[in-house]
């Protein structure tokens, strides 16, 4: 069953990657945050960081919205979830507009805001360039059916008469209207790789979110943004979905949830509270002992830049070893996975880790495997049954190098991605399964079946699931191209 609900909401998507959107939508959220808005933050696409950042300024959870890992049907579930108690919905797009991953377009921005019948703001970069955004924002217009287009805001302005060409060319080349403009903004912005580094490790968040702030204070009015998104039509989204059965009822799960390990859908913590599973938060760089646990989960994030105060704290790395010699369940995810290693190694020194795996990691200053993922099970194992297709995503500078005279199982064959090395994925020893593929629990049940497989030792299944109401657990058709 679906019910039809009025949600004031924004697509806010670009012409290209880079163009600054996660910087607008961050501004964005909070400004209207100050206003006394409750705003829901959505990221699409498999992005952690990003989706950090928004969920620190927006002071919510930010849920990702996926074509290509979720159906629609699921990403409208999500998107539900989201929004609930909300005042409005602000979902940050990314690469261009109408980027996916074939010809057509499959799993684009334009594809998700179709879905979410969601009107678009178009951020323009305006470096060294200005009639031709009308000309650009046009062709965005007329390029595929039902994607609405409702306002631009131009960035990295030079100067006034810089934006008023801008300006005066796309109203009157397009009709659509130039809702603001900003300009460079010249203080320092805390970037690694490909986007920013997560709001965790930056010290001075706080800092340069009052700084970002009053950059968009004087330069936007956030009114006709606030009007669009409530102009937005009504939407049917499915209803909420049963309780499941606490089958999990006094489990302790740990999760370790540091400046080293900070990637986590919210669904996949959700998912094992709905279950009735205790989730113990823990600190790998300061906790001094692993508490008594039933398994323990360690999702990515960035452990190279941690990992001289990780191999200090010797009582918990020894702790997780002999909890993985005895055979607790142990799920580990890219930076998870490099935290069971031996060692790791980046910028030209070494640093000792866990030791579960015979693995030693050295950080590449390019990615080594960026993109979604299709595995296939080979091999049984604690966690999923042989035959298994899983479908992620993977985001690691890291390659591993296994041991000399020593043995380990790798029981995925990567069908599209890299893992380990192009071929193969998924280090099995005992109970202990890590991983380079993220799974997203709204997207398949199986994470969560091999969650409860490893911990009861048997198959069970699950048909739906309604995710705890707790704060703190941090098809549509193919549109027409003209």
């Amino acid at each position: 069953m679906k019910e039809s609900l009025r949600v004031p909401r924004l697509v806010i998507a670009a012409q290209k990657g880079g163009a600054g959107k996660t910087l607008f939508t961050l501004g964005l959220i909070r400004i209207l945050t100050r206003r006394g808005l409750r705003v829901a933050p959505f990221k699409k696409g498999p992005d952690y960081i990003d989706a950090g950042w928004l969920s620190r300024v927006a002071g919510l959870p930010c849920r990702n919205l996926d074509p290509f890992l979720m159906s629609p049907e699921q990403i409208l579930k999500v998107f539900r979830r989201g929004i609930a108690g909300a005042d409005v919905a602000v979902v940050e797009g990314n690469r261009g507009l109408f980027d996916g991953v074939d010809l057509e377009g499959s799993c684009s921005t334009a594809r998700l805001a179709r879905l979410l019948r969601a009107p678009v703001i178009l951020l323009l970069d305006c470096t060294k360039v200005t009639r031709s955004l009308a000309a650009l924002v046009r062709g965005f217009q007329a390029f595929e059916e039902g994607v609405e287009i409702r306002g631009v805001i131009l960035n990295r302005v030079a100067r006034p008469r810089h934006e008023n060409i801008i300006t005066r060319s796309i109203e009157h080349y397009t009709g659509v209207r130039v809702l603001g403009s900003l300009p460079r903004i010249r203080f320092p912005f805390p970037e690694r790789h490909l986007g920013l580094v997560p709001w965790q490790e930056y010290q001075a968040t706080e800092e340069f979110l009052e700084v970002l702030e009053g950059v968009f204070l004087e330069h936007l009015d956030s009114d006709p943004l606030i009007e669009i998104a409530r102009q937005a039509p009504e939407i049917k989204l499915p209803e909420e979905e049963r309780d499941l059965p606490s089958i999990l009822s006094g489990v302790r799960i740990g999760v370790i949830r540091d400046r080293a390990f900070q990637f986590y859908y919210p669904e996949n913590l959700e998912i094992l509270e709905a279950l009735g599973a205790k989730l113990i938060f823990l600190d790998a760089l300061r906790d001094p002992r692993l508490p008594s646990l039933e398994a323990l989960y360690i999702g990515g994030g960035f452990p190279e830049t941690q990992a001289e105060a990780l191999g200090e704290n010797r009582s918990f790395l020894q702790d997780v070893r002999e909890a993985g010699e005895g055979g607790l369940p142990i799920y580990a995810e890219c930076g998870g996975l490099i935290y069971l290693g031996q060692t790791v190694s980046w910028k030209g020194r070494t640093y000792p880790l866990c030791g579960l795996l015979p693995l030693d990691f050295e950080i590449k200053p390019h990615p080594v495997g960026h993109g979604y993922t299709v595995v296939r099970v080979k091999e049984e194992n604690p966690f999923y049954p042989a035959g298994t297709v899983l479908q992620g995503h993977e985001f690691h500078y890291s390659l591993p190098r296994l041991r000399e005279g020593r043995e380990l199982r790798l029981v995925l064959e990567v069908e599209r991605g890299f893992g380990f090395d192009g071929k193969r994925d998924g280090a099995v020893y005992k109970r202990v399964f890590g991983t380079y593929t993220h799974l997203h629990a709204a997207s398949t049940f199986l994470w969560v079946e091999g969650m409860l497989r490893a911990i009861h030792g048997e198959e069970v299944v699950l048909k739906g699931w309604k995710p705890s109401p707790s704060p703190e657990g941090w098809a549509d058709p193919m549109p027409k191209t003209k």
